[in-house]
């Protein structure tokens, strides 16, 4: 299985004979995969394209000790067809017809052209077959979406956690009439939310004893700290984006706006800022890549595709992740200035040491 976290590091054969220098060939003639040393497959037996942890492979290609990968199962591992079947208690060809249910298909994803599925949905699913409610959670009705506006589902899993820390999500999906993706999404992230607001009033303690000190179960904090993580980075970057924002206004480039840090796939970190000429009409801060400006006014960002944003009007303005707003305004506003591509790809770094 990929373990929760670890999507990016998805290696296949043909990437993995390209790192060792040889042909895809030479590798499946000679399998040098199958070297008792050689760190194991995250692909499930049996499986018909093979899948490593490229974090793995490249520390044993490079003589160094190969990191171990986690062991607890978290409901955001993803499992391939053979792993998923395993889980509900079937036969492959079983999990082909289960994997059509509206409950499962929606959350399938193909990871180096093999499809996958979170455990949390297989498992949900499992769950509601043995509760005799179909293939629908309790609480929610077959086809229906949450029940709950989306600018209500914080506050309202925000009650759930005061009277329950360790409440799951299974009961914020009853409680609140949330899919099983929704509460996934809110739970951890209003839990790494108040592990954020705890370190910012005692800063002595580490994450660990902050998720433990709110009463979070062991059995979460694994997914409820790289919440934390990123939420730490999101409020240490805010200010800077701010400031880049209202120099942006200072230069009648943009309205005042308040500007919001979201989180993309794999907990990347992004922001935009409207600006007030056509062309273009945003501009967009991603973490990976610096700033860049966008072309659509109405989705700046645009949908994660794990694929570097590129084309007509979209121009990178920078190498620094976090230039000085007077060196940004003035690449904005010179054509000349900027390239197609990112010269530079920046690498996250832990928010506290």
């Amino acid at each position: 299985m990929i373990r929760a976290g670890r999507r990016r590091y998805a290696q296949n054969s043909d990437e993995l004979a390209t790192a060792m220098g040889i042909s895809i060939g030479t590798f499946r003639n000679k399998q040098p995969y199958t070297a008792e040393d050689f760190p194991p497959l995250i692909s499930s037996d049996g499986a018909r394209s093979k899948l490593w942890d490229s974090q793995q492979t490249a520390a044993h290609l490079g003589g160094r000790p190969v990191p171990a990968l986690p062991k607890d199962d978290d409901d955001q591992d993803l499992l391939d067809r053979n792993e998923a079947a395993a889980l509900l208690k079937v036969t492959p060809k079983t999990w082909d017809t289960y994997k059509t249910d509206q409950q499962i298909a929606s959350h399938l994803t193909k990871v180096k052209g093999v499809e996958h599925c979170p455990r949390g949905i297989v498992q949900a699913f499992k769950d509601s077959r043995k509760s005799g409610s179909g293939a629908v959670p309790k609480g929610r009705p077959k086809g229906s979406r949450d029940m709950v506006p989306r600018d209500e589902i914080s506050a309202r899993v925000s009650e759930l956690l005061d009277d329950d820390p360790g409440v799951t999500l299974a009961t914020v999906q009853e409680r609140v009439g949330l899919s099983y993706a929704a509460a996934a999404r809110a739970l951890p992230r209003l839990r790494g939310e108040r592990i954020a607001d705890l370190l910012q009033t005692e800063p002595d303690l580490t994450l660990e004893d902050a998720a433990a000190r709110l009463g979070y179960p062991t059995a979460v904090q694994r997914t409820v700290l790289a919440s934390a993580a990123t939420e730490l980075r999101a409020r240490q970057i805010q200010p800077y984006l701010q400031r880049v924002t209202d120099a942006l206004v200072d230069a009648d480039q943009a309205e005042q706006q308040d500007v919001r840090v979201h989180r993309l796939e794999d907990d990347v970190l992004a922001a935009s800022i409207l600006l007030n000429s056509p062309e273009p009409p945003a501009l967009v801060w991603d973490e990976r890549y610096g700033w860049r400006t966008a072309i659509s006014r109405r989705h700046p960002i645009g949908k994660e595709s794990g694929t570097l944003p590129e084309g007509d009007g979209i121009r990178y303005l920078s190498a620094d992740q976090q230039p000085e707003p007077a060196d940004l305004l003035r690449a904005l506003t010179d054509s000349r200035r900027g390239s197609r591509q990112p010269t530079t790809i920046h690498t996250r770094t832990s928010s506290r040491a």
